[in-house]
């Protein structure tokens, strides 16, 4: 079935039949999402790497071959215009970005390139399948993928015929996304099925990834949204799309304030739903306590498990128990979704040292 109107991801199915389980294939055995509608961009160049770096918030300077990150570009004041993910094989940096948004990326990293030896192009003969489930490294899967084993969390192994397979820590902890030849999709869906891969769709995708707290830029964010907001913040190790030690990038300043200085004015929680309300509420509707708007709900997706839940951006000052409503709907924050803001800050404890206070 298509996605309804709206929809971010078009193009690709929205579920086959049994959205709830494609969900429970892809957490209990394995399951195949087709995300070809991912933009893809390739980054040949020899000095690729080190001019990513200067122009974003992850450090991939070094970034060694077969490894992958994820990245974000900021505007001035740090707030985020670009999230992607981007894979180092064999001399050519691959970066995958949403749909809607990867045409503006694409030129703004070719407009970034001055006299660097780097080479931004459409990188679209490649097309993104996501392979989802603790069976994903069962021998029929392997024999399927033609690898003996699959790579590390954020690693990545060429496959035979072209592309690559690598690891994500999310939306499950068995998370493959394969960059295969487009023009071999229908051949690597069969192939996938054939060895017990189920045919899952975007709602399955969707729901295991707001499960899993991941935002999605342009869905749970907006334009004022900064990383710490949307949990991006933290090196690879970390699963973030912002390194802390790394040297000069646009937006910095406001990264490096906030974390050293100060907290986010909001934060990036999951959401319980009334499922019995009457109407649906819809990305974007605004978050309310008593009347008074708190957040922005993002992404609203059915959970196998859980029913309808939603991910929203709410303000750092309301408590976890406070009842809400998101648009015509009831809504709980879940507590364990909450972030902690109870570290003491390098900047504020050397500021209250020189006030005497420590």
């Amino acid at each position: 079935m298509p996605p309804p109107e709206g929809s971010p991801d078009p193009g690709v199915a929205w579920h086959y039949g049994d959205p709830f389980a494609e969900q429970r294939a892809a957490t209990r055995s394995v399951a195949v999402v087709d995300r070809s509608h991912r933009f893809v961009v390739a980054v040949p160049g020899d000095e690729r790497l080190t001019w990513l770096h200067t122009i974003s918030s992850q450090h991939v300077a070094a970034l060694p071959d077969g490894a992958s990150a994820e990245n974000l570009s900021l505007d001035l004041n740090g707030r985020i215009e670009h999230h992607w993910v981007q894979t180092d094989l064999g001399g050519v940096t691959w970066i995958d970005t949403e749909t809607q948004r990867g045409p503006d990326l694409l030129s703004f990293l070719q407009k970034m390139v001055f006299w660097a030896k780097a080479e931004p192009r459409d990188g679209n003969e490649l097309a993104v399948l996501s392979l989802i489930g603790p069976d994903a490294s069962s021998p029929a899967v392997l024999a399927a993928l033609g690898v003996t084993a699959l790579p590390d969390t954020y690693r990545a192994v060429a496959l035979p015929g072209g592309g690559f397979v690598r690891r994500m820590p999310w939306p499950t902890a068995d998370s493959f996304d394969l960059l295969v030849p487009r023009a071999d999709l229908p051949r690597w869906w069969a192939t996938l099925t054939g060895a017990g891969a189920r045919p899952a769709g975007s709602w399955a995708f969707e729901a295991l990834r707001v499960a899993a707290r991941r935002p999605r830029i342009g869905a749970d964010t907006d334009d004022r949204t900064i990383p710490h907001e949307a949990g991006w913040i933290g090196g690879p190790a970390e699963h973030g799309a912002v390194h802390l030690d790394k040297g000069c990038y646009r937006g910095q300043e406001t990264v490096a304030r906030v974390h050293n200085l100060g907290k986010p004015p909001r934060h990036l929680v999951m959401l319980h739903l009334d499922g019995s309300a009457d109407g649906r509420p819809e990305t974007g509707d605004p978050v309310t306590a008593d009347g008074r708007a708190v957040g922005r709900l993002g992404t609203v997706v059915d959970h196998f498990e859980w029913g309808p839940i939603a991910l929203a951006l709410v303000k750092r000052a309301v408590p976890a128990d406070t009842a809400l409503m998101a648009g015509p709907c009831a809504a709980a924050i879940d507590s364990d979704s909450m972030p902690r803001h109870d570290e003491v800050q390098a900047g504020r404890e050397a500021v209250e040292r020189l006030r005497g206070r420590r």
